[in-house]
């Protein structure tokens, strides 16, 4: 297969500069070389300019309400353990609207993959401050600047119990391609935060700021220990924001973990329908 392959009629119709474009590109490139397709391989999304990306894949996908990406991927992971499961989702979407959901998906350790397009602004609504947006950030939300200390989701993710984060940047593709085949491969809750500058309403994440103030992780970086990854989470800054996987560790995952799954390992979705008399547990409660 190739990138090509997964183009449906609609082009996307993103701001031009947008950064979704990279990731759309890169996930497309991932796909192909993974041979992701519809009989292995189902997306979700959320509420927001990154949930146009299901319109753009030729995948298996639903697009759930506002914060509610990831228990549709929960879902259908845990009814079909075979399939790739990957979430889109935005840093408005999911650590807001759908906070409780992120935080708890990781807790469980769920073996499903969120792509996090972290513009740092609700853009799809013309602007607004997210839970990423800097201190100071002034919007339509927030005219006299953001008082409130912005979310890094990558420690969130980490300290709620995620087993793989990374961090890439939407306008290098080779590189978000590789975290997002290692993220959908590992074997538990992987996140890769990817930085996409908002070029409509985020005039501060620019792609001049990012270029001058990103780096990648060096050979020597040791993503298992998890207090040094911890900290390296929550670097940000000039010159301080680094990329690559952050942490990885390998433990069990919720659907390894499953009681329906310990004796069966068969799918859920595949098993046969048995019907189930209850007339004796009505007439007890009568």
């Amino acid at each position: 297969m190739n990138s090509t392959d997964y183009n449906t009629p609609h082009a996307p119709n993103w701001c031009p500069g947008c950064g979704d474009f990279g990731i759309w590109t890169a996930f497309k490139a991932a796909a192909a070389k993974q041979a992701w397709d519809n009989t292995n391989t189902a997306i979700t999304a959320g509420i927001g300019c990154h949930g146009h990306i299901v319109n753009f894949v030729k995948l298996t996908s639903f697009e759930g309400l506002h914060g509610r990406a990831l228990p549709v991927a929960s879902g259908i992971k845990m009814a079909n353990p075979d399939l790739n499961v990957i979430a889109f989702t935005g840093d408005g979407d999911s650590l807001a609207e759908g906070g409780n959901h992120f935080m708890h998906a990781a807790r469980r350790n769920q073996n499903i993959t969120v792509i996090l397009h972290d513009n740092a602004v609700y853009g799809l609504t013309t602007g607004q401050t997210s839970p990423a947006s800097p201190e100071g950030y002034k919007s339509k939300s927030t005219p006299e600047g953001n008082i409130d200390h912005p979310i890094h989701p990558l420690s969130l993710a980490i300290t709620a119990g995620a087993t793989f984060a990374a961090r890439g940047y939407a306008a290098n593709i080779p590189q978000i391609t590789d975290l997002i085949i290692q993220a959908v491969n590992h074997n538990g809750f992987s996140i890769v935060d990817i930085l996409q500058p908002c070029v409509t309403w985020n005039k501060i994440y620019t792609h001049t700021w990012y270029s001058q103030n990103i780096y990648l992780l060096d050979e020597s970086y040791d993503p298992t220990d998890k207090v040094a990854a911890l900290l390296k989470s929550m670097e940000w800054g000039e010159k301080q924001i680094p990329l690559g996987v952050i942490y990885q560790s390998n433990i069990p995952s919720c659907e390894d973990q499953l009681q329906a799954y310990q004796t069966d390992p068969t799918p859920v979705i595949k098993r046969p329908v048995v019907k189930r008399d209850i007339s004796d547990l009505f007439d007890h409660l009568r």
